[in-house]
C-alpha cells in the first residue's frame, strides 16, 4: 500500500499504482499560494482542503455525488465509484451493464456510463485553490471547478443568473474528435449563466485560458490552481508555469462573481460528437479507468495580525523562509526604517531583525511574532537617531521557533539599506 506523508511539500511517491503507471517525479512541481497582496496572509482553509490519507470520504466535509445533478447522459454519478484508499481520492468509470433509466427533470433519461462526483458541503467566496491530480487515461472528465447552487436576483429585478468557475477540465486520452485537445495542458473558463426577463437563458463566458502541454493529462500528475482574486478577475496556475489572468464577463453585472460557489470534483461524459463517448474496453480497464486526486488545498487571505488560531492544522506545507524581494533597497533617512519582507511559517514562529553599520556593530534589533502561513508585510525597526546617508547599512533576518535563539534558526536572508534624504 503507498502512503502519501502530509508533511512533503512534494509528494515524491514510488511503487505501483495499482496497474496504472507512477508519475515521474524527477522534477520539483510549484504549489501552494501566490505572493500575498502587501498585508496580507495565507492560511489553510479546511474544509475545502483533504489531503486523502484515510479510507473513506470526510463526510463532514463532502458529498459523494452532486446534491442537484445526476451527471450528463450516458453518464450516471454513482457513489459506488467513489472511494479513498492509498493516499488518494479515486473516481473509478464503468461500463453499466444494462441502460439505466432515471426520471429527473421531468423525463427519463437513459445511462450506460458509471461517473463519479465528490461536492463540498459548504459553499466559498475568493481565496487560492488547488489540486493535484492524475486523469483516468479515457474520455471521462477530470476536472476542479465551482458553481452556485441555485440562482441570484438579476440587476433588472425581473432576470437571473447563476455562476461557475472552472479552474481545470480535461480528458485523459486524444482520438478523432474535435475536443480531442481537452487530453492534455489545462483548460480554464467562467460561465456567467444569465437568465434574461424573456426567461431566455444564456451561457456568457469571458475568453478561456489555456496552458499548452505536450503530454497528455493521464501520464502524470499535475498541479491545477486558481485565486479568485475578487468579484472580476482570476488566475490561473498550472504546474511550474507563470500565471495566466482572466476577467469574468462583465456585461450584464460591472462585478459578476459577487456569490459564493461550492467546490466539485467530477467524472464524467463530455458531449458526442464534441468529445467522443468513452469505449467499454478502456472503461472496464483498471489501468486506466481512474482518476487519482492526491489533495485538494484550499487558501483564504487574513491580516498579517490575525492570529487566525482556530484554523490550525498539522501539516508542514511550506519550507519555512524568510526572504525580501531585492538584496538592497533605498529607505529615507528617519529613526525608523521600514522593511518590507516575505514568510513562510508552518507553525508561529519569530522573526528577528537586527541592523548592522558598515563596520557591523550592532544599532539596532527587533522582533515579533510570525503567524502561521505564507506572509507579505512591512516591519519597522527604530534607530536612537537619524542615521548618516553616505554608508551602507546591513540587515539581517531570522525565523525560528518562538522564544528560541540562534541556534534554532530555521532560515537566514540578508538586506542592504541605502538611506538617502
Amino acid at each position: 500500500m503507498i502512503l502519501k506523508p502530509a508533511i512533503l511539500i512534494f509528494a515524491f511517491i514510488t511503487g505501483s499504482l495499482f496497474a496504472q503507471e507512477m508519475p515521474n517525479t524527477n522534477e520539483e512541481t510549484r504549489q501552494g499560494p501566490p505572493k500575498p497582496p502587501m498585508g496580507k496572509r495565507w492560511v489553510l482553509n479546511p474544509d475545502f482542503s483533504d489531503e486523502f490519507n484515510g479510507t473513506e470520504l470526510d463526510t463532514t466535509k463532502w458529498y459523494d455525488h452532486h446534491p442537484t445533478w445526476i451527471g450528463r447522459p450516458p453518464g450516471l454519478f454513482m457513489a459506488s465509484q467513489v472511494s479513498v484508499g492509498d493516499g488518494f481520492l479515486k473516481m473509478t468509470s464503468k461500463k453499466l451493464e444494462k441502460d439505466t433509466i432515471v426520471h429527473a427533470y421531468g423525463r427519463d433519461i437513459t445511462f450506460n456510463v458509471g461517473g463519479a462526483a465528490v461536492v463540498s458541503k459548504k459553499s466559498t467566496q475568493f481565496g487560492y485553490y488547488e489540486c493535484r491530480v492524475k486523469a483516468a487515461a479515457t474520455t471521462m472528465s477530470t476536472t476542479f471547478w465551482f458553481s452556485s447552487s441555485n440562482n441570484f436576483k438579476g440587476p433588472n429585478d425581473c432576470d437571473k443568473y447563476g455562476l461557475e468557475w472552472d479552474i481545470h477540465e480535461s480528458i485523459g486520452r486524444e482520438g478523432d474528435f474535435s475536443g480531442s485537445y481537452f487530453a492534455s495542458g489545462m483548460h480554464s473558463n467562467s460561465h456567467f449563466w444569465y437568465t434574461d426577463c424573456d426567461g431566455e437563458k444564456h451561457d456568457y463566458r469571458a475568453p478561456q485560458v489555456k496552458f499548452e502541454d505536450e503530454r497528455l493529462t493521464s501520464e502524470d500528475f499535475n498541479i491545477y490552481g486558481g485565486w479568485w482574486q475578487n468579484e472580476s478577475t482570476a488566475s490561473y496556475y498550472y504546474n511550474n508555469r507563470a500565471p495566466k489572468h482572466q476577467k469574468f464577463y462583465d456585461k450584464i453585472k460591472d462585478k459578476p462573481f459577487d456569490q459564493p460557489m461550492y467546490m466539485r470534483l467530477v467524472s464524467e461524459t463530455y458531449p458526442f460528437p464534441w468529445i467522443e463517448i468513452p469505449t467499454a474496453k478502456e472503461l472496464n480497464d483498471p489501468s486506466k479507468n481512474t482518476v487519482y486526486y492526491d489533495w485538494v488545498r484550499a487558501y483564504k487571505l487574513v491580516d498579517n495580525n490575525n492570529p487566525n488560531s482556530e484554523e490550525e492544522h498539522n501539516l508542514n506545507l511550506y519550507n519555512e523562509n524568510v526572504s525580501f524581494d531585492s538584496p538592497i533597497i533605498a529607505q529615507t533617512k528617519s529613526t525608523s526604517i521600514e522593511i518590507p519582507l516575505t514568510y513562510k511559517a508552518n507553525k508561529d514562529r519569530e522573526i528577528e531583525l537586527k541592523l548592522f553599520d558598515d563596520e557591523g556593530e550592532k544599532i539596532a534589533e527587533s522582533k515579533f511574532i510570525a503567524y502561521a502561513g505564507y506572509a507579505n508585510l512591512t516591519s519597522v525597526i527604530k534607530v536612537d537617531e537619524k542615521l548618516a546617508t553616505d554608508v551602507p547599512y546591513k540587515l539581517t533576518a531570522r525565523i525560528r521557533p518562538v522564544d528560541g535563539d540562534n541556534k534554532n534558526t530555521l532560515d537566514e536572508s540578508t538586506l542592504y539599506i541605502n538611506l538617502i534624504n
